[in-house]
């Protein structure tokens, strides 16, 4: 088919050299699919190779400890992918002899491995003719052939992988799935492709009817929601801090921050102040108190948008399981929280 061709001659042209496309081995696919999952090649890119150095193979990584596993995570975000690839690996490591499951359904009932990784696994590794549907395959096929369905309803995923599986060579999978996602990364990116110099520009249907900044369609739109959050840096007589677990679900669960009031919308000194007395964490008397950012730092989630500030609290004394400075830097903490403690 013209369009595959087309496909195949542009990616071979064009195909960055990346680590995990020169293997078959499954554990750096899967490593990288994880990883680039909501992020960037060129942002997953140094983490993937800190991975590998660290956990060369699926036993080192089971082996580790899930702060090592956090603190090397530590920037990436959507640290729910770390926990799972974490206990993913132990799994492997333990049950299946370190070997992956050969098939994609098989690939399905891994932990934090959803239809698209299960693909890319499956069709890289094993040569499995299944499609991969991503945010890259829905915006070329939505382009190339005029789709208007909405990509985030139900049935889109469904009718997008039939499409990519009638397009594809049953003989050769991996190259079509690779050739397409990455054709949807550097070609035919979401805003102002370079349609001129495009392989497609006399066949693309969205093109000819001057639709290609209105696909694909996306109607439904996430809630965000605002939360307030105060930060309370403590310092003793011995320059000694206080840190807590997130050991609840939801948001950086397992990583570390400061001890946190939690506000419904931005509050002054004189409210943050008074209720800071009321807190179990504070046993020693405060000596000075102040806010580190006038402005709250926003930091933005897919789901949520946190408005943070930061307050120093010196108190008298020395504070109960308090730790150094240099201590600090061992804990994984959420990459605000990290940058914070580095400009300090």
């Amino acid at each position: 088919m013209n369009f595959y061709n087309l496909l195949i001659k542009w990616y071979l042209e064009n195909k960055r050299d990346l680590p995990w496309r020169n293997t078959t081995n499954p554990y750096p696919i899967w490593l990288s699919e994880i990883m680039l999952q909501q992020t960037r090649v060129a942002q997953g890119m140094p983490y993937f190779m800190s991975f590998t150095t660290a956990f060369p193979t699926v036993f080192d990584l089971a082996n580790a400890d899930e702060e090592k596993v956090l603190k090397l995570w530590q920037g990436l975000g959507y640290y729910s992918r770390a926990r799972n690839l974490h206990k993913t690996a132990q799994y492997i490591a333990t049950e299946l002899n370190g070997v992956f499951p050969p098939t994609y359904k098989e690939l399905l009932q891994l932990k934090g491995v959803g239809e698209y990784t299960a693909a890319a696994i499956a069709s890289f590794s094993y040569n499995e003719a299944v499609p991969v549907v991503d945010g890259n395959v829905f915006r070329v096929l939505s382009r190339y052939f005029d789709i208007e369905t909405d990509i985030a309803s139900a049935s889109a995923k469904k009718e997008f992988a039939a499409l990519a599986f009638e397009l594809m060579p049953k003989d050769n999978p991996a190259i079509f799935n690779q050739a397409i996602m990455e054709f949807g990364a550097l070609q035919c990116v979401p805003k102002n492709p370079d349609c001129q110099i495009c392989v497609f520009n006399t066949s693309c249907v969205a093109l000819q009817k001057k639709k290609v900044d209105q696909l694909p369609v996306k109607l439904k739109k996430l809630k965000v929601r605002n939360r307030y959050f105060n930060y309370m840096m403590l310092s003793d007589a011995d320059e000694k801090t206080l840190i807590q677990k997130r050991t609840a679900k939801g948001i950086w669960h397992n990583l570390y921050e400061f001890p946190l009031i939690e506000t419904e919308k931005e509050e002054d000194f004189e409210f943050v102040s008074d209720a800071v007395q009321k807190e179990s964490f504070l046993n020693n008397p405060i000596i000075s108190m102040r806010a580190c950012n006038e402005k709250s730092i926003v930091h933005k989630l897919s789901h949520q948008h946190l408005h943070i500030k930061f307050w120093k609290l010196n108190v008298k004394g020395k504070v109960a399981n308090g730790i150094t400075k240099e201590e600090l830097k061992q804990y994984p903490f959420p990459i605000v929280i990290h940058n914070f403690i580095e400009s300090e």
